[in-house]
């Protein structure tokens, strides 16, 4: 009797092994019922640098990108970075030069007093896919219609003036970040982050002030004494990255470079895909901005400070390169 269950038992026991293959695999397709492959792929591949379809850290096969991009650089400031070496210090001291400096040090103790002082975007990892969207201000965004696709990215910097009502279809109206220094600020909604570019120690106590007791007025010319602006949503752009930057990625041309250029390399560091709209002259080479009336007004190709040709044109190789997806407009 016992002979004749045997055969039984064993079907019973294949009925359950399969029984159990069948459930599990059908918990696995419904968690990735979009595509089912993706539980194989990420479990069982190796994994990249990031979750993107191509990573900006991946630098084995271009030796020009590794070459100038340097990881360990960090492009915002903080207690923990802010000493800077003699070389650094001369350097930006020279780029917009003071009579009588405050002391450094002192300055940047009072200022992590009235912003956080936290190490952020250092969260790489095989799982994130950041994108981003530096948004330049040329006159080429006009009919563009790229808004939509703007408002799509995770991050979207914008920088100085860059007003977005009324624009909204060209420029989209998220914006994430926001970078500026004293003489080109302007107010901002409660969400957005502040990017503040120092080029002098002035700048970090009129940040202080602007966002206190409103005391300086004055820089090189007359700035807002005060600005709209969450004080827990201020980040300071390091002098080390400033020069970093320039040396590294601009070979020393120009005096120093441009607030689109910055912001660019902050988003090549922070992000994993970037997207840059609104850099370059408009399809009939005019050099403007995209809220000017007149093609002519703006000029701001030719300032005395920026190699302007000269940052569009690596610009342009990081697009030819595939580092970054390079929207040209109108």
């Amino acid at each position: 009797m016992s002979l004749l269950l045997l055969p039984r038992r064993r079907k019973i026991r294949t009925f359950a092994l399969l029984f159990c293959v069948i459930t599990f695999t059908t918990f696995l397709f419904s968690y990735t019922f979009q595509d089912p492959s993706l539980y194989f792929f990420k479990f069982f591949l190796p994994k990249g640098l990031c979750a993107c379809q191509q990573c900006m850290t991946e630098q084995e096969d271009d030796p020009w990108f590794a070459e100038r991009f340097n990881q360990s650089v960090h492009p915002l400031m903080t207690r923990e970075n802010c000493m800077l070496s003699d070389e650094t210090f001369k350097w930006w001291q020279w780029l917009q030069s003071e009579s009588h400096p405050a002391n450094f040090s002192e300055v940047v103790e009072e200022l992590f007093q009235v912003i956080p002082d936290e190490v952020l975007y250092v969260d790489a990892s095989p799982e994130r896919c950041r994108t981003c969207a530096v948004v330049g201000n040329s006159g080429n965004l006009k009919g563009a219609q790229y808004g939509d696709l703007i408002d799509s990215s995770d991050f979207i910097i914008r920088m100085n003036q860059a007003p977005t009502n009324g624009f909204e279809e060209d420029v989209g109206s998220r914006t994430t970040h926001h970078v500026m220094y004293p003489e080109s600020a302007i107010d901002l909604d409660n969400t957005t982050i502040l990017v503040l570019i120092p080029f002098k120690t002035l700048d970090l106590q009129w940040i202080i002030s602007a966002l206190t007791t409103g005391t300086i007025k004055y820089t090189y010319t007359p700035v807002m004494s005060r600005i709209k602006a969450n004080r827990d949503k201020v980040l300071i752009y390091s002098p080390t990255f400033f020069k970093y930057v320039y040396e590294c990625w601009l070979e020393g041309h120009g005096r120093y470079p441009s607030t689109g250029f910055l912001s660019l390399l902050l988003a090549i560091h922070i992000c994993d895909e970037v997207s840059v709209f609104g850099f370059g002259a408009d399809q009939n080479g005019n050099w403007h901005h995209y809220w000017e009336e007149s093609p002519l007004a703006g000029a701001f190709r030719h300032t005395g400070v920026h190699d302007g040709d000269h940052e569009y044109n690596v610009t342009l190789l990081l697009a030819d390169k595939h580092k970054i997806r390079m929207f040209r407009g109108r």
